[in-house]
């Protein structure tokens, strides 16, 4: 069965614990229910954050949401002048038969501007 990739961006207002956490379950929440996807199918999720948010792992989140047997890591998004402050960025590995072409990536809030499509 073929490893896909799922990706997702989410901004939040402040750097807050309560912040982090809601916007990432938002996120996740609606990765899974826009590619039908089932927890058993993931593989491992990657979470990263700007160098701006530091108030608490965004990983877990997913482990509020009974997460607990996957693979999940956190880093910091590559700090790039200029680029969008203030946001949680995941990539969901997925055992799917899916195409990469039935893909949905999902952008939420300020970060709809990192994706034209």
């Amino acid at each position: 069965m073929p490893v896909r990739g799922i990706r997702g961006a989410i901004t939040v207002e402040e750097n807050t614990k309560q912040e982090i956490l809601a916007a990432t379950k938002q996120l996740l929440s609606s990765m899974l229910q826009e590619n039908e996807v089932q927890i058993e199918e993931i593989a491992s999720v990657i979470f990263s954050v700007t160098k701006d948010l530091n108030a608490e792992f965004p990983a877990a989140a997913a482990r509020e949401m009974g997460w607990n047997n996957l693979p999940l890591l956190c880093t910091y998004e590559i700090d790039i002048p200029g680029s969008l402050p203030k946001c949680i960025r995941i990539l969901i590995h997925l055992n799917t038969e899916k195409s990469q072409s039935q893909i949905k990536h999902i952008y939420l809030k300020e970060a709809t501007t990192l994706r034209r499509d």
